[in-house]
């Protein structure tokens, strides 16, 4: 492949890793509760609050691509190591923002605009990823993992999703009862609540009406494999 049609690929792809930390970001402002993936980071951010959310994010992407060597292990792909830079791209877009959203201020104690954020980030979100898959240039270990846990137990992928996103929030609630005394977070920043559940269904569904109109238009400029 051409390194114009890399360059295209991959900007396209991180477009949608922006698209998918701005998702996190407003569901962070939005205070009625994060995406399963994003819990951990947040509420360790919490307890630590001079280890940024991004940092502790791709932490968490580094554990999972350890989980996949250890799952696969003459399996696992040389190109599979493309998660790493991607870890630290996405934690580091996820610190940009969760800055941006606050430098803005974004209202986030009437319950109403609560509810449009948070519908908000289902919406970017959804686009974000499937704008980061068009461009099959970053893989997020986050996906990935989802992928090596479906293909080892020989279960569906989706079957795997949802068990996995229900283990990542009752660790976070755990985590939390211990830290802070609460299942929901610290008291004043909300990690779980029902913005995790609208967040947890609502983009996949909403997946369904955006990737087609996605694939339509964006699709045509994403350079084909030779």
């Amino acid at each position: 492949m051409k390194l114009k049609d890399i360059l295209i690929r991959y900007s396209i792809s991180t477009l949608g890793l922006i698209l998918i930390a701005l998702g996190v970001g407003i569901s962070v402002k939005s205070n009625l509760g994060i995406a399963p993936p994003s819990c951990p980071p947040v509420i360790l951010n919490l307890k630590w609050t001079h280890i940024s959310v991004g940092t502790f994010t791709w932490i968490s992407h580094l554990f999972f691509i350890l989980l996949q060597v250890i799952l696969l292990g003459k399996e696992f792909k040389l190109r599979y190591l493309m998660q790493i830079p991607a870890a630290f791209v996405f934690g580091y877009l996820c610190d940009g923002a969760i800055w941006l959203f606050d430098a803005l201020n974004a209202p986030s104690t009437n319950y109403l605009i609560q509810i449009l954020l948070c519908l908000l980030s289902v919406f970017i979100t959804a686009i974000g990823i499937k704008i980061e898959v068009i461009g099959e240039g970053w893989i997020l270990a986050g996906d990935m993992i989802v992928a090596v846990m479906s293909q080892v137990a020989k279960t569906p992928f989706g079957t795997v999703k949802v068990l996995f996103d229900v283990a990542l929030v009752v660790l976070t609630a755990l985590f939390s009862w211990v830290a802070f005394g609460l299942l929901t977070g610290n008291g004043v920043t909300v990690v779980i609540r029902e913005g995790t559940l609208i967040l947890a269904f609502l983009t996949g569904l909403c997946m369904r009406v955006t990737d087609p109109l996605l694939d339509r238009f964006i699709g045509p400029w994403v350079p084909k494999h030779a």
